[in-house]
Protein backbone atom coordinates (compact mmCIF):
# COMPACT_ATOMS: atom_id res chain seq x y z
CA UNK A 1 0.00 0.00 0.00
CA UNK A 2 1.64 2.87 -1.24
CA UNK A 3 0.64 6.57 -1.12
CA UNK A 4 0.44 7.84 -4.27
CA UNK A 5 2.22 9.86 -6.27
CA UNK A 6 5.56 8.03 -4.46
CA UNK A 7 7.59 10.35 -2.29
CA UNK A 8 10.69 11.15 -3.21
CA UNK A 9 12.05 10.56 -0.32
CA UNK A 10 12.60 6.82 0.60
CA UNK A 11 14.00 4.60 3.61
CA UNK A 12 15.37 1.28 3.91
CA UNK A 13 13.94 -0.48 6.97
CA UNK A 14 15.20 -3.42 9.58
CA UNK A 15 13.19 -6.14 10.75
CA UNK A 16 12.94 -5.81 14.58
CA UNK A 17 10.97 -8.80 15.83
CA UNK A 18 9.49 -9.43 12.18
CA UNK A 19 8.30 -5.26 12.12
CA UNK A 20 10.09 -3.26 9.79
CA UNK A 21 10.63 -0.22 11.27
CA UNK A 22 12.69 2.81 8.85
CA UNK A 23 15.97 3.80 9.45
CA UNK A 24 15.36 7.48 8.86
CA UNK A 25 17.85 9.86 10.23
CA UNK A 26 16.18 13.07 11.28
CA UNK A 27 16.50 15.43 8.25
CA UNK A 28 14.66 12.41 5.83
CA UNK A 29 12.23 11.35 8.15
CA UNK A 30 11.18 15.40 8.19
CA UNK A 31 11.21 15.60 4.59
CA UNK A 32 9.48 11.99 3.82
CA UNK A 33 6.56 13.34 6.62
CA UNK A 34 6.20 16.87 5.10
CA UNK A 35 6.10 15.90 1.22
CA UNK A 36 3.27 13.13 2.94
CA UNK A 37 1.47 16.17 4.25
CA UNK A 38 1.82 17.57 0.95
CA UNK A 39 0.36 15.23 -1.09
CA UNK A 40 -3.66 15.73 -2.87
CA UNK A 41 -4.70 12.26 -1.38
CA UNK A 42 -3.58 9.68 0.36
CA UNK A 43 -3.09 8.83 3.94
CA UNK A 44 0.06 7.70 6.38
CA UNK A 45 0.11 6.01 9.70
CA UNK A 46 2.87 6.60 11.43
CA UNK A 47 3.09 4.83 14.90
CA UNK A 48 6.67 4.32 16.81
CA UNK A 49 8.40 1.10 18.52
CA UNK A 50 9.98 0.82 21.51
CA UNK A 51 11.02 -1.64 24.40
CA UNK A 52 7.91 -1.55 25.86
CA UNK A 53 5.69 -1.75 22.96
CA UNK A 54 7.11 -4.31 21.41
CA UNK A 55 6.81 -6.22 24.86
CA UNK A 56 2.81 -5.80 24.17
CA UNK A 57 3.18 -6.54 20.24
CA UNK A 58 4.51 -9.88 21.15
CA UNK A 59 1.32 -10.71 22.84
CA UNK A 60 -1.18 -9.42 20.92
CA UNK A 61 -1.78 -10.18 17.51
CA UNK A 62 -3.86 -7.62 16.68
CA UNK A 63 -1.37 -4.84 17.96
CA UNK A 64 1.38 -6.73 15.63
CA UNK A 65 -0.94 -6.91 12.82
CA UNK A 66 -1.55 -3.08 12.68
CA UNK A 67 1.90 -2.03 13.49
CA UNK A 68 2.49 -3.82 10.29
CA UNK A 69 -0.18 -1.84 7.86
CA UNK A 70 1.66 1.71 9.67
CA UNK A 71 5.08 3.30 9.28
CA UNK A 72 6.83 2.52 12.51
CA UNK A 73 9.75 4.46 13.92
CA UNK A 74 12.58 3.70 15.97
CA UNK A 75 12.14 4.84 19.30
CA UNK A 76 14.67 4.52 22.69
CA UNK A 77 17.59 2.51 23.42
CA UNK A 78 16.12 -0.94 23.44
CA UNK A 79 15.54 -0.87 19.91
CA UNK A 80 19.16 0.26 19.19
CA UNK A 81 20.04 -2.97 21.23
CA UNK A 82 17.82 -5.21 19.13
CA UNK A 83 19.12 -3.89 15.69
CA UNK A 84 22.68 -4.09 16.65
CA UNK A 85 21.68 -7.62 17.36
CA UNK A 86 20.10 -7.97 14.20
CA UNK A 87 21.86 -5.82 11.91
CA UNK A 88 25.03 -4.86 13.06
CA UNK A 89 24.42 -1.58 13.58
CA UNK A 90 21.81 0.91 15.97
CA UNK A 91 19.32 3.43 14.22
CA UNK A 92 20.55 6.77 12.67
CA UNK A 93 17.96 8.69 14.94
CA UNK A 94 15.70 8.16 18.11
CA UNK A 95 12.91 9.51 16.22
CA UNK A 96 10.66 9.03 19.52
CA UNK A 97 6.97 10.88 19.05
CA UNK A 98 8.13 13.54 21.78
CA UNK A 99 11.02 14.22 19.79
CA UNK A 100 9.98 14.16 16.76
CA UNK A 101 6.23 15.90 16.61
CA UNK A 102 6.92 18.99 17.44
CA UNK A 103 10.46 19.07 15.79
CA UNK A 104 8.28 18.19 12.72
CA UNK A 105 5.51 21.19 12.94
CA UNK A 106 8.87 23.33 13.39
CA UNK A 107 9.73 21.96 10.33
CA UNK A 108 6.36 22.31 8.15
CA UNK A 109 6.81 25.97 7.35
CA UNK A 110 3.31 25.51 4.84
CA UNK A 111 0.47 26.46 7.30
CA UNK A 112 -1.35 22.94 8.26
CA UNK A 113 -4.64 21.95 10.51
CA UNK A 114 -3.62 19.81 12.82
CA UNK A 115 -6.70 17.68 14.75
CA UNK A 116 -5.96 16.25 18.02
CA UNK A 117 -7.59 13.64 20.31
CA UNK A 118 -6.68 11.90 23.51
CA UNK A 119 -5.48 12.35 26.79
CA UNK A 120 -7.98 14.15 29.85
CA UNK A 121 -9.50 16.83 28.57
CA UNK A 122 -7.96 19.71 30.37
CA UNK A 123 -4.41 18.55 29.19
CA UNK A 124 -5.68 18.27 25.97
CA UNK A 125 -6.46 21.61 25.81
CA UNK A 126 -3.32 22.62 27.33
CA UNK A 127 -1.45 20.81 25.07
CA UNK A 128 -2.99 22.34 22.23
CA UNK A 129 -2.38 25.78 23.39
CA UNK A 130 1.75 25.12 23.80
CA UNK A 131 1.74 23.92 20.08
CA UNK A 132 -0.50 26.58 19.37
CA UNK A 133 2.43 28.74 21.41
CA UNK A 134 5.20 26.38 19.38
CA UNK A 135 4.53 26.77 16.24
CA UNK A 136 1.67 29.55 15.76
CA UNK A 137 1.59 29.25 11.75
CA UNK A 138 -0.06 26.15 12.34
CA UNK A 139 -4.14 25.46 13.52
CA UNK A 140 -3.98 23.01 16.27
CA UNK A 141 -7.65 21.97 17.21
CA UNK A 142 -8.67 19.89 20.27
CA UNK A 143 -11.19 17.09 19.19
CA UNK A 144 -12.12 15.03 21.70
CA UNK A 145 -10.24 13.55 24.93
CA UNK A 146 -9.04 10.06 25.26
CA UNK A 147 -11.67 8.44 27.16
CA UNK A 148 -14.96 8.54 24.96
CA UNK A 149 -17.00 4.99 24.61
CA UNK A 150 -16.19 2.82 21.98
CA UNK A 151 -19.54 2.87 20.53
CA UNK A 152 -19.15 6.92 20.20
CA UNK A 153 -15.95 6.73 17.80
CA UNK A 154 -17.75 7.24 14.54
CA UNK A 155 -19.30 10.22 15.96
CA UNK A 156 -15.49 11.09 17.00
CA UNK A 157 -14.69 10.86 13.77
CA UNK A 158 -17.40 12.47 11.76
CA UNK A 159 -16.13 16.01 13.62
CA UNK A 160 -12.75 14.95 12.62
CA UNK A 161 -14.03 14.41 8.93
CA UNK A 162 -15.90 18.23 9.41
CA UNK A 163 -13.00 19.68 10.18
CA UNK A 164 -10.78 18.49 6.56
CA UNK A 165 -7.46 18.36 9.07
CA UNK A 166 -3.71 17.87 7.33
CA UNK A 167 -2.85 16.13 10.47
CA UNK A 168 -4.45 14.21 12.59
CA UNK A 169 -2.73 13.32 16.45
CA UNK A 170 -4.41 10.84 18.40
CA UNK A 171 -2.56 9.68 22.34
CA UNK A 172 -4.73 6.60 23.50
CA UNK A 173 -1.35 5.23 24.67
CA UNK A 174 -0.29 2.19 23.15
CA UNK A 175 -1.49 -0.59 22.08
CA UNK A 176 -5.27 0.89 22.53
CA UNK A 177 -4.30 4.33 20.38
CA UNK A 178 -2.82 1.95 17.32
CA UNK A 179 -5.66 -0.51 17.10
CA UNK A 180 -8.63 2.04 17.30
CA UNK A 181 -6.80 3.83 14.47
CA UNK A 182 -6.57 0.44 12.33
CA UNK A 183 -10.61 0.60 12.76
CA UNK A 184 -11.49 3.96 12.96
CA UNK A 185 -9.38 6.23 10.81
CA UNK A 186 -10.25 6.41 7.30
CA UNK A 187 -10.68 8.66 4.02
CA UNK A 188 -10.51 12.14 5.35
CA UNK A 189 -9.30 12.29 8.73
CA UNK A 190 -6.03 13.39 7.71
CA UNK A 191 -3.34 12.51 5.15
CA UNK A 192 -0.83 12.15 7.86
CA UNK A 193 -2.30 10.06 10.99
CA UNK A 194 0.46 9.62 14.31
CA UNK A 195 0.01 7.59 17.34
CA UNK A 196 2.09 10.24 19.96
CA UNK A 197 1.03 8.06 23.39
CA UNK A 198 2.08 10.58 26.02
CA UNK A 199 2.79 13.30 23.95
CA UNK A 200 -0.09 15.60 25.28
CA UNK A 201 0.81 14.94 28.50
CA UNK A 202 4.38 16.32 27.98
CA UNK A 203 3.12 19.61 25.73
CA UNK A 204 1.27 20.24 28.75
CA UNK A 205 3.95 19.99 31.34
CA UNK A 206 2.12 17.45 32.99
CA UNK A 207 4.84 15.36 33.16
CA UNK A 208 8.56 16.69 32.59
CA UNK A 209 10.64 15.99 30.24
CA UNK A 210 14.22 14.24 30.97
CA UNK A 211 17.20 17.03 30.27
CA UNK A 212 19.01 16.87 26.76
CA UNK A 213 21.78 15.21 27.72
CA UNK A 214 19.66 12.43 29.37
CA UNK A 215 17.76 12.47 25.84
CA UNK A 216 20.98 12.15 24.01
CA UNK A 217 22.30 9.40 25.68
CA UNK A 218 18.49 7.45 24.96
CA UNK A 219 17.74 7.29 28.89
CA UNK A 220 15.04 9.32 29.22
CA UNK A 221 13.03 6.21 30.54
CA UNK A 222 14.94 5.93 33.06
CA UNK A 223 14.23 9.89 34.06
CA UNK A 224 10.56 8.53 33.68
CA UNK A 225 10.79 5.61 36.14
CA UNK A 226 12.37 8.31 38.88
CA UNK A 227 9.40 10.51 38.33
CA UNK A 228 6.97 7.76 37.79
CA UNK A 229 7.80 4.99 39.92
CA UNK A 230 4.43 3.67 40.92
CA UNK A 231 2.80 3.78 37.28
CA UNK A 232 6.16 2.65 34.89
CA UNK A 233 7.90 0.30 37.40
CA UNK A 234 6.52 -2.63 36.28
CA UNK A 235 7.21 -1.44 32.50
CA UNK A 236 10.90 -0.54 32.87
CA UNK A 237 12.02 -2.81 35.82
CA UNK A 238 10.20 -6.24 34.21
CA UNK A 239 9.71 -4.98 30.71
CA UNK A 240 13.33 -4.05 30.08
CA UNK A 241 14.66 -7.52 30.98
CA UNK A 242 11.49 -9.21 29.29
CA UNK A 243 12.76 -7.52 25.76
CA UNK A 244 16.08 -8.50 26.12
CA UNK A 245 14.73 -11.99 26.28
CA UNK A 246 12.81 -11.63 23.63
CA UNK A 247 15.55 -10.27 21.05
CA UNK A 248 18.00 -12.68 22.29
CA UNK A 249 15.38 -15.65 21.84
CA UNK A 250 14.48 -14.27 18.48
CA UNK A 251 18.44 -14.42 17.73
CA UNK A 252 19.60 -17.37 18.26
CA UNK A 253 16.47 -19.01 16.35
CA UNK A 254 18.21 -17.59 13.80
CA UNK A 255 14.84 -14.91 12.63
CA UNK A 256 16.85 -11.95 11.98
CA UNK A 257 17.16 -11.51 8.51
CA UNK A 258 19.35 -8.76 6.72
CA UNK A 259 17.26 -5.66 6.20
CA UNK A 260 14.98 -5.19 3.46
CA UNK A 261 16.30 -3.71 0.49
CA UNK A 262 16.97 -0.15 0.64
CA UNK A 263 15.61 2.73 -1.34
CA UNK A 264 12.29 1.05 -1.44
CA UNK A 265 9.18 3.07 -0.31
CA UNK A 266 7.91 3.13 3.19
CA UNK A 267 4.78 1.13 3.29
CA UNK A 268 1.69 3.76 3.74
CA UNK A 269 -1.89 3.49 3.27
CA UNK A 270 -3.65 4.77 0.09
CA UNK A 271 -7.20 5.78 -0.17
Amino acid sequence: MNVSPNPSITASQRMILDIPVCDFGWADAFAFTDEIVALPIGQTVISFLNANNANLMMRDPEYRAALKRHIVLPDGHGVDIASWLFHGKIFPANLNGTDFVPALMTYMTTPRRVAMIGARAEILKRAAENFQKHSPWHEFIPVSDGFFEVAQSDEVMARVRELEPDILLIAMGSPKQEKWIDRHVGPGHGRLVISVGALFDFMAEEVPRASATVRRLRLEWLHRLVHEPKRLWRRYLLGNPLFMYYIVRHKLAGRAKASPVGGQPAESRSF
